[in-house]
């Protein structure tokens, strides 16, 4: 291998976020030109490069709005971009959520809705349900994110307090035809997980986000518990005659860019195993897992010899507990250090393909045998770190943060841990 370990985990992970590029996703889902008029809407954090990508590429007139995250504006010629809160939604995303219906408005069966949805959508389409505020939303948002829930629970109980998710913009579509575009971003690659499935048919119920609002301990304001009680907050369900002309096409995903990154582990020689793109669980608990295969690699070459790299992704979850700064991923990152306790020959990374992990404008970190030694002589107990939920904290202070910027695309977690 020529290069440094450090350099090969980087470069797969850009191969990741390059299989999920836009730009290179789009070309293929490109429809026919409709009779009528082409408009363009969508939501998350990929959805102005889609637009972007989009509107290069599409040969007819073209109108529209999207939302994405505040830093992910590119500059568009006739698809307005708006920018607004992410993962606690603001007033901003309510505004332009709301204004997205009015794009769609009086639309006829000769019109042509394009519509680009990508991880981050459902924060930036908050449209509170019947006796939903924003402020509730927001509150609930922070306790979903704080509670250990899965995404697929997060985003049930968002749908059934929303009055956009669920299928209702697709409704405020209708009889147009309507093109989902979509960059997963969620263990399964449900389309009706993704964003919370705005212009998609979702089979959970109201009971069901009740069920998962008890489980947590969730707090819910009189308006919101009212709206689920009621069923009044129910979703559209297969078969919705104003689903009937929806066509959902999946773009880029999770497993796609491991694939990606596999590749490039090849081209160095080293033989990547995937381990699944939708692994879920609490991120320190998921550290702890994977460091015991890469244990098992170095001590008995099973389930693969060495030189190896273990691929994998999905969506992992913290119950915060501390007060540090931390991220699902740099919690997962830490936890296997821990469990690796300087092993010979074991490197990882673990970020967000997004570039954020958290809320914190780094993507993630990197991880070798000398991480848990440098913290040790720099005053930093590792356990002590990860207790208080401060895996930023810790790899900050050791110059071991993986940051990228705005990527642009988002196909959820990323994890590589390299074996020599």
């Amino acid at each position: 291998m020529n290069l440094s370990p450090r350099e090969l985990l980087t470069r797969m992970f850009q191969a990741a976020v390059r299989a999920a590029q836009p730009e290179h996703c789009i070309p293929a889902f490109l429809p026919q030109r409709p009779k009528g008029r082409t408009i363009v809407i969508g939501a998350g954090k990929a959805s102005a490069a889609m637009a972007q990508a989009f509107e290069r590429h599409w040969a007819g007139p073209i109108e529209g709005l999207v939302v994405t995250r505040y830093g992910y504006a590119v500059p568009c010629e006739r698809i307005e971009i708006v920018e607004a809160a992410h993962p606690v939604p603001d007033e901003a995303g309510e505004i332009a959520a709301r204004r997205l219906f009015e794009q769609v408005a009086g639309l006829t069966a000769d019109d042509l809705v394009i519509c680009l949805i990508s991880g981050g959508g459902s924060s930036l389409l908050p449209v509170p349900g019947a006796g939903v505020t924003l402020a509730d939303k927001q509150a609930i948002n922070r306790a979903l994110l704080k509670s250990g829930a899965t995404i697929s629970e997060m985003n049930c109980v968002r749908r059934h307090l929303s009055g956009i998710k669920g299928g209702r913009l697709a409704a405020a579509c209708a009889p147009a035809r309507v093109i989902n575009l979509l960059i997963s971003d969620v263990p399964g690659d449900q389309p009706c997980d993704i964003a919370s499935g705005p212009t998609v048919a979702d089979p959970s119920t109201c009971a069901d986000a009740l069920d998962i609002v008890r489980r947590y301990g969730i707090e819910l304001p009189a308006g919101a518990r009212a709206l689920l009680e009621s069923g009044a907050g129910e979703t559209l369900k297969l078969g919705d005659e104003r689903l009937a002309r929806v066509e959902t096409h999946l773009i880029a995903t999770p497993q796609m860019a491991l694939e990606a990154a596999a590749s490039v582990a090849r081209a160095a020689g080293i033989m990547p195993l995937l381990l699944g793109d939708r692994i879920e669980g609490e991120a320190r608990d998921v550290g702890k897992v994977l460091g015991g295969i890469a244990l098992q690699v170095r001590a008995h070459n099973q389930p693969i010899p060495a030189p190896c790299v273990l691929l994998s992704g999905g969506e992992t979850t913290v119950t915060v507990r501390g007060q540090g700064r931390g991220g699902r991923n740099v919690e997962c990152l830490l936890s296997l250090a821990i469990t690796l306790d300087g092993a010979e020959g074991v490197h990882a990374l673990a970020g967000d393909t997004d570039g954020v992990d958290g809320q914190e404008e780094i993507a993630g970190a990197l991880i070798g045998p000398d991480t848990l030694p440098r913290a040790w002589a720099a005053g930093m107990p590792p356990r002590a770190h990860l207790d208080d939920n401060d895996g930023h904290g810790f790899f900050e202070r050791l110059g071991d943060s993986l940051i990228t910027g705005p990527t642009l695309t988002n196909v959820n977690d990323f994890r590589a841990i390299l074996v020599l």
